[in-house]
Formats: C-alpha cells, sequence, structure tokens
C-alpha cells in the first residue's frame, strides 16, 4: 500500500488550475515552455505538478525579470513565472481565495471576482456630485515592496492549510532572473504579473489600509482598486 501523500490535494483542482491558466495564455518563463509545449506532455506535466505540490516538495523555480514601458513614461518590472509554477499557483489561488475573499471591503474592486475597473469608477463618479473634491492616491512600487512577514502574518491569521502557508511562503522567497541572466533574490514583494501575487496584495491592503480606514475614520467614503483609490472627499457645503 502507497503512503498517502502529506498534503490532501485534488487532481481535479490541479485540471481547474490548468484550464484557467490556458485561457488566459501568456508568455513562457525562464524555462522557454509555452502553453503549447507544455500540453505535448500534458498528462506527464500536470502529474508532475500534482505529485510535488501533495508531496511538499513542489520549489518554485525563479521568475522572469521583463522590463516593460508605462504609460507616463518610466518602466516597470514584470516577474513571469513558468507555465508549470503559473497553474501551481493558481490552484493555491483557487483554494485561498474563498476563504480571504468574504472578508475584503465592499469598497475594494480590484482583482476581485464579481467586481471590476467599471465598477469602481461608477462609484466613484456617483459620489463626485456629492462632494467639492476628493483626493486620489496610488501606491508606488507596491508589489515590490510588500512586507513578507506582515504578509504571512495576515494570511496565517485567516489561513490554517499547510499547503497554502508553506507554498506562498516558498513563492514570496523566489529569485527573480533579469534579462541578462542575474539572480536577484527576494527578501520583499511578490511578482507582478503572478497568479497569486494580486490576492496577496489584496490581503496587504486591506489591513494596511482599508481596515485602517474603517477603524480610524469610520465616516470617510473611499474607493480603492488595487493600488489606486480615493480615500477621501469633502462634504459639498450648501
Amino acid at each position: 500500500m502507497k503512503p498517502a501523500k502529506p498534503f490532501e490535494i485534488s487532481k481535479k483542482l490541479i485540471w481547474q488550475a490548468y484550464k484557467h491558466v490556458k485561457a488566459k495564455g501568456g508568455v513562457s518563463g525562464i524555462d522557454g515552455e509555452s502553453i503549447n509545449d507544455f500540453d505535448r506532455n500534458l498528462k506527464r506535466n500536470l502529474y508532475q505538478i500534482w505529485n510535488r505540490l501533495s508531496s511538499g516538495s513542489y520549489f518554485p523555480p525563479a521568475v522572469k525579470g521583463v522590463l516593460i514601458p508605462k504609460k507616463d513614461g518610466g518602466i516597470r518590472l514584470l516577474g513571469v513565472p513558468t507555465v508549470s509554477d503559473r497553474i501551481a499557483q493558481m490552484v493555491v489561488k483557487m483554494a485561498l481565495e474563498p476563504i480571504v475573499e468574504p472578508i475584503f471591503d465592499e469598497n475594494s474592486f480590484g482583482y476581485r471576482p464579481g467586481k471590476s475597473a467599471h465598477d469602481a469608477i461608477a462609484l466613484t463618479r456617483q459620489r463626485c456630485w456629492k462632494y467639492d473634491w476628493v483626493v486620489e492616491f496610488d501606491i508606488k512600487g507596491l508589489f515590490d515592496n510588500l512586507d513578507h512577514d506582515r504578509l504571512m502574518r495576515a494570511l496565517r491569521f485567516h489561513c490554517d492549510c499547510p499547503w497554502i502557508l508553506l507554498y506562498v511562503g516558498r513563492w514570496l522567497k523566489a529569485p527573480l532572473q533579469h534579462e541578462d541572466g542575474t539572480i536577484m533574490v527576494r527578501e520583499k514583494g511578490t511578482p507582478q504579473g503572478g497568479v497569486i501575487s494580486p490576492l496577496l496584495a489584496n490581503l496587504f491592503l486591506h489591513y494596511a489600509f482599508d481596515a485602517w480606514i474603517r477603524r480610524e475614520l469610520p465616516n470617510l467614503a473611499f474607493c480603492r482598486y488595487a493600488d489606486d483609490g480615493v480615500p477621501r472627499a469633502q462634504r459639498r457645503i450648501v
């Protein structure tokens, strides 16, 4: 009789994660493997992901750093995981999202199921008719500067699933490989481009901003989409 795997992760969950990743497409990671390349040995590749995740032996490869131009003329560093790693991250995202999603504030719209940028814009437009002025913010380098210890503390508060905690911790520490081949060890941040990163960023900002606003300024209206938001509006004086 084969010994049981230390973690119970269903093969159905692996398959569902693969379908999500395939539908989104995306470029290859540091191994150069495309989604079409992955499909050529689909059964073996999916089994390998399941086997390693279930046994606790999955270690994420380095993330490929890709520089892309920003609209304002700057440059943004994206972290592109391999296809296999995107699937593994999607497995954890699909297991973690139902746990943390209910705690998020109704005025948070970024990277959430059933919410969109258009919803955030509609709410902001509606409130603009009620106030004379607003203050807008954009957090610079949010994904690059998330504090790992604080993020894991928030995650452990809501989630006690050992394999989710294990793999999120490993993804946070996974190195980034630049285009010239140099490796950067990460002590903070989560790759902008990773499947799990937006969910982790929302969890961090829930406590760093949303919950703080609710606690310290309970009568203040705000709207946030990821690292952009309108945290304050001055009521019109009639």
